[in-house]
């Protein structure tokens, strides 16, 4: 049975991201009022989920560091994406949301890039002993 149980900080921050991502997507599927309702919430949720990989940057590699700074940017840009849907409409709404999804998206493959490189950070220095 796998564990479904967060490891660590990066493991918490590609959940996070994860989540995000699902958030927007289920956001963008609804119309009109509920749609930019939810969209308001998600600069809040990214900027959380920034804040989880500026806490654990210190302890990392630099591969997995270097992976998390990319996510990061990535979680802004779907912020201020995500505020720029809440506010317009028509056309310039389903673009902003198109470039909030793939932002979170992409931050969602760096958080798991993260993951992947200090797991292999580990496994390189569990190998050397």
């Amino acid at each position: 049975m796998p564990d479904t149980q967060v490891k660590d900080a990066v493991d918490h921050v590609r959940a996070a991201t994860q989540e995000l991502h699902k958030a927007i997507s289920d956001a963008a599927a609804k119309r009109g009022g509920a749609a930019k309702a939810d969209l308001e919430a998600i600069p809040k949720k990214a900027r959380a989920a920034m804040d989880s990989i500026k806490g654990s940057m210190a302890t990392q590699n630099d591969a997995t560091r270097k992976r998390l700074t990319e996510a990061a940017s990535y979680l802004d840009a779907s912020a201020k994406h995500a505020a720029e849907a809440a506010k317009s409409s028509g056309k310039a709404f389903q673009t902003a949301v198109r470039q909030t999804i793939a932002d979170a998206r992409a931050a969602a493959q760096k958080a798991s890039e993260a993951v992947a490189a200090k797991r292999t950070a580990g496994a390189t220095a569990g190998a050397t002993k």
